[in-house]
């Protein structure tokens, strides 16, 4: 018959089970075995150790008598899983006999041995929390490069001034507990690493080169980087292996076709399209937003300006996203981006949730309101509530200023950044049958500014503006009669002396003005310059 134990050993709180204590250290055994802490007090006087040099090779109860019944011997190979517990405890001896093992490695076998897994398996942090049933990873780099507190392949690995590595959410969490000295060898972490710490891109590429090599996957070595240069991409929107989903929601940008930064203002000359040499024409119409940014009209895929708060802003998208919006073709009424809920994956929400401010985006528009920058204008078929907006596509429809700029309420009850926009192009709209381009007009009448606050306008000379070298037809007409008369005045003789050869100076001089161009029949002369 098998002897019951006479004892119990502490808990995992360190409390007696036997008197429901806690004690003290000198008070402690520890079975050499199990590793089990036992209050020496509560043990029955045949179970105590006879000297303190017998307490360090000291058995529990329990592995006392598993060890009567069965001698083990000195270096006995792991049992399986479904063992008798005596041959469990006779692997935990030989395991512990083992001079070839250091303690780390022996308490790695005996949590194994005691889970039931495979003494050879040794676990590899991943990101999923799983871990790995190979060791040809750990054998190809340095015990060095182990995580300091898990023991483990360092995940997202953060490396200490000292040199020692950690597993990003291990060091987080060391740091969370209010220990700012390195783990291993007790070197003070600097405050900055603790509140920013910094991944080691180089022992990445080191273990996923090791992870690499040791894969048995068909294909050698996958491609890590995703970058694709300009002249590599293709002539549409394309979408990657690497796409969620299939269409253009998760589609690269095609190739840009012309040379221009992104924070380029006015229109695209020829000498930025190196495709064609023509630049970019009013009315061109592009199947879609993806292919209006390849010929750099409106860069941004979703947004609907273009610019930055402290530079302005070079172009923007009528595309119908607030019902604010009024288009009458010369000019348009234009609201600011913001205001709406966006958060999670409200990604196309049309409630307004509180006011819009002149910031970002809004204050863009505004710089290029005080400025008097030149802002290239799209017009997408998707502004249902425009007469102006193309059928299908989206269409240039050349460089507008904006004038003034304000806030005011909207349709939702909430404050909206509004601005207006007046166009100033020298070759004319897409709608408008006449042949030349924008001319000087008044500014329309806006019978919202009434109730607006926070109003801007535009003042002095700006930087894209008018050049006009004769003012009106009329003044055209009266030269060009003046011209006719002065040399019918020559040819019939009437005048003579100082007169004649006065009218005879005037006439050379207005057929040297006529022959170099200055005056245009029947057409008003405009030229702009972009200072």
């Amino acid at each position: 018959m098998t002897q019951v134990s006479s004892g119990l050993p502490c808990d995992g709180d360190g409390l007696c089970m036997v008197c429901k204590t806690k004690p003290p250290p000198h008070d402690t055994l520890t079975c050499k075995t199990c590793i089990t802490p036992w209050h020496l007090p509560c043990l029955s006087s045949d179970r105590r150790p006879e000297s303190m040099a017998s307490a360090a090779l000291w058995d529990c109860p329990d592995c006392d008598q598993q060890e009567q019944q069965q001698p083990v011997s000195s270096l006995v190979p792991p049992p399986p899983a479904d063992a008798s517990s005596a041959d469990l405890i006779a692997a935990i001896r030989a395991i512990q006999a083992d001079p070839s093992l250091s303690d780390h490695e022996k308490a790695k076998r005996r949590q194994q041995l005691l889970s039931g897994e495979s003494s050879d398996v040794v676990p590899d942090c991943n990101d999923d929390g799983e871990r790995s049933k190979s060791n040809d990873v750990l054998d190809l780099l340095d015990q060095k490069l182990y995580c300091s507190i898990c023991m483990q392949l360092p995940d997202r690995p953060v490396t200490t001034p000292c040199g020692h590595n950690f597993c990003l959410k291990c060091f987080q969490k060391w740091v969370s507990q209010g220990k700012h000295t390195c783990a291993n060898c007790r070197n003070a972490i600097p405050a900055k690493m603790a509140r920013e710490p910094r991944i080691n891109s180089a022992l990445v590429f080191a273990i996923r080169t090791a992870k690499m090599f040791n894969s048995s996957a068909p294909g050698g070595l996958p491609k890590v980087a995703h970058f694709i240069h300009n002249q590599s991409r293709p002539d549409k929107a394309f979408v990657t292996e690497r796409a969620k989903k299939s269409g253009k929601a998760n589609a690269c940008s095609g190739k840009i076709f012309v040379t221009i930064p992104h924070d380029h203002f006015g229109p695209i000359p020829p000498e930025n399209d190196p495709e064609r040499n023509q630049g970019v024409m009013v009315g061109e119409t592009w199947e879609d937003r993806m292919e209006c940014r390849q010929w750099g009209a409106h860069f941004p895929h979703v947004a609907g300006i273009a610019g930055q708060s402290d530079y302005g802003a070079q172009s923007v998208a009528l595309s119908g996203g607030y019902e604010d919006d009024e288009d009458h073709g010369e000019w348009f009424l234009y609201t600011g981006s913001g205001g709406r809920d966006l958060s999670g994956n409200k990604r196309t929400n049309k409630t307004q949730s509180f006011d819009q401010k002149f910031d970002k985006l809004n204050e863009a528009l505004r710089v290029s309101c005080r400025k008097g920058y030149p802002v290239r204008v799209v017009r997408s078929h998707k502004e249902k509530r425009s007469s102006y907006a193309p059928e299908k596509g989206v269409r240039y429809d050349g460089v507008y200023r904006i004038e003034q700029c304000w806030r005011k309420v909207g349709k939702q009850g909430f404050l909206m950044c509004r601005y207006l926009f007046v166009r100033c192009d020298n070759e004319p709209a897409p709608w408008t049958s006449e042949s030349h381009g924008d001319r000087p007009r008044p500014l329309p009448s806006i019978k919202e500014l009434k109730d607006a606050s926070d109003i801007t306008t535009r003042k002095g000379t700006p930087a894209w503006d008018y050049n006009v070298r004769i003012a009106t037809d009329w003044l055209y007409c009266f030269v060009f009669f003046l011209f006719l008369s002065i040399i019918a005045c020559i040819r019939e003789e009437n005048v003579a002396g100082c007169g004649r050869s006065l009218l005879q100076t005037v006439e050379s001089k207005l057929m040297m003005i006529v022959m170099k161009g200055e005056i245009k029949l029947g057409k008003l002369d405009v030229r702009r310059s972009y200072l």
